[in-house]
């Protein structure tokens, strides 16, 4: 009897088995947490065996069946993934999976309208978006869990290839009555002695913090937050100055309060740019998304 499961069944599976949890593996694949569990049991009860061992509070383990299982649905779907490309090259369409990554400091500026773009030049592709860190990103590209990511030059590895697409110069976010606010510019030593709200995200502080580092000065940091509008409403509400690269359109904190965004000068800019894999230029959909995004973004400007 035919075995009866699917390509999407089988990389819900792989998620489970890396992760070693359902809510982790739902985050990776952006669907739900009963969705994988649905598709493992269905999976388990198709095959007639268990795949994982389940533990109160401990997450999933794989059986000894169950990591042979990953591993050879692991190669049934890069081989899935070639056929896809090849028939896309073959036909000359465009169609089929797209897993695009975004660093989460900007996704909210620029992938929804780059997304909504591209899909209506391409609407037999399959687009899936994932916010991460950078950190995340690099090992999504590694692992091949994103064909592509939209990111700042930050701490690029050797094996990843970066195209630069937009240069983005840094500025300080301001509440609206701070007494730097009316300024056409600012420096780090302006800055330095002022309480500050830092952006705490993996390489992203390092950028902010290197400001600082070729005056021998210390930034004052009496606030931390991961989450980009939680830093600009901190801001907005006196908390602190912060540093971004990303202008917000308009110049307000999620809460509606005002923000002033003066230009920091004597600090290098960041790139927005496309992040890939070594070979990662090979499918005709992966191609399409990186002549789209050059258009879209490469010599605008960074508001």
């Amino acid at each position: 009897m035919a075995l009866r499961f699917t390509l999407r069944q089988l990389e819900y599976l792989v998620a489970v088995g890396e992760t070693g949890s359902i809510a982790a593996a739902a985050d990776r694949v952006n669907v739900s947490s009963p969705s994988i569990s649905v598709a493992i049991g269905q999976l388990e009860q198709e095959f007639g065996l268990p795949l994982f061992v389940r533990r109160h509070a401990q997450g999933l383990s794989l059986t000894q069946g169950g990591r042979q299982f990953v591993a050879e649905a692991r190669a049934v779907l890069a081989a899935a993934g070639r056929l896809s490309d090849l028939a896309n090259e073959i036909t000359g369409k465009v169609r089929g999976p797209l897993a695009v990554a975004c660093l989460q400091t900007f996704a909210q500026v620029v992938l929804p309208a780059l997304r909504r773009s591209f899909t209506e030049g391409f609407p037999e592709v399959e687009f899936r978006q994932f916010e991460r860190h950078q950190a995340e990103i690099f090992e999504g590209l590694r692992q091949a869990r994103f064909d592509v990511a939209l990111t700042y030059d930050l701490g690029i590895p050797s094996d990843l290839e970066f195209e630069p697409l937009l240069a983005l110069p840094p500025y300080a976010l301001f509440p609206e009555d701070h007494p730097l606010a009316g300024r056409a510019r600012v420096t780090p030593a302006d800055l330095a002695p002022l309480p500050m709200v830092l952006l705490d995200l993996p390489l992203s502080s390092d950028y902010f913090l290197e400001a600082f580092r070729p005056l021998n000065l210390r930034p004052r940091i009496v606030e931390r937050t991961r989450d980009i509008g939680v830093m600009r409403a901190m801001v907005a509400n006196g908390f602190g100055y912060s540093i971004a690269n990303i202008r917000p359109a308009p110049g307000h904190a999620p809460d509606g309060r005002a923000l002033r965004i003066v230009p920091l000068e004597g600090v290098p800019p960041l790139y927005l740019g496309l992040l890939l894999a070594e070979g990662g230029r090979g499918a005709l959909t992966i191609r399409a998304f990186i002549d789209h995004c050059r258009a879209a973004l490469a010599g605008g400007g960074g508001s």
